[in-house]
């Protein structure tokens, strides 16, 4: 598997990126190469030289997902930034995210589908959520217990995600981050 965006080829870079949206729409089981190859004008054959199985392409979908997810969040450990900021660019991604695009996150989508996956897939999907949670405790880690804090705000964002989307309001994601933050805020927040 690649390492980064860096390391594939352009023609690659729209398929993951076509993969990605075909699967935060309706899930792993939405992908086909036909499909993929409509969707960047190659043949289908094409599709499979650069992704020779499709759990391997769904598990770069993911990895580049968090890979970008993460750089926007930004590091925790490298900017002076309190834990209302770190928690306002948490929710200003998922608010994106909904607003932007009108889709609930990719690994929302493949966790709901986990225990049916390909195991790469699966993995990956796992691999997202702990990093996303690592990067979530760090941010909070002048809170007490900012483990499980971490665990309540992703959860409460994913939720609210698909809440958002399935009743078409958006503005959901605001007035959950709001209460969100006001809760962590009273939480012991340095």
């Amino acid at each position: 598997m690649k390492e980064d965006a860096a390391d594939y080829p352009a023609k690659a870079i729209e398929i993951l990126e076509a993969a990605e949206i075909r699967i935060r729409r309706g899930g792993f089981e939405a992908v086909s190469y036909r499909d993929l190859a409509a969707d960047v004008g190659i043949k289908a054959a094409s599709v499979h030289y650069h992704f020779p199985q499709k759990a391997l392409l769904g598990a770069a979908v993911v990895d580049r997902y968090s890979d970008k997810l993460l750089a926007t969040l930004g590091r925790v450990d490298l900017t002076q930034a309190t834990v209302e900021e770190h928690l306002q660019r948490l929710c200003n991604c998922y608010r994106a995210a909904v607003q932007n695009d009108g889709m609930i996150c990719l690994g929302c989508m493949l966790g709901a589908e986990s225990q049916d996956l390909p195991d790469a897939v699966s993995a990956a999907a796992r691999r997202f959520f702990k990093r996303l949670l690592d990067w979530i405790e760090l941010a909070l880690s002048d809170c007490a217990d900012a483990a499980t804090l971490a665990v309540h705000a992703l959860g409460t964002l994913q939720g609210t995600m698909i809440l958002a989307v399935t009743l078409k309001r958006p503005e959901l994601m605001d007035e959950v981050a709001d209460h969100l933050k006001r809760l962590i805020s009273g939480s012991g927040a340095a």
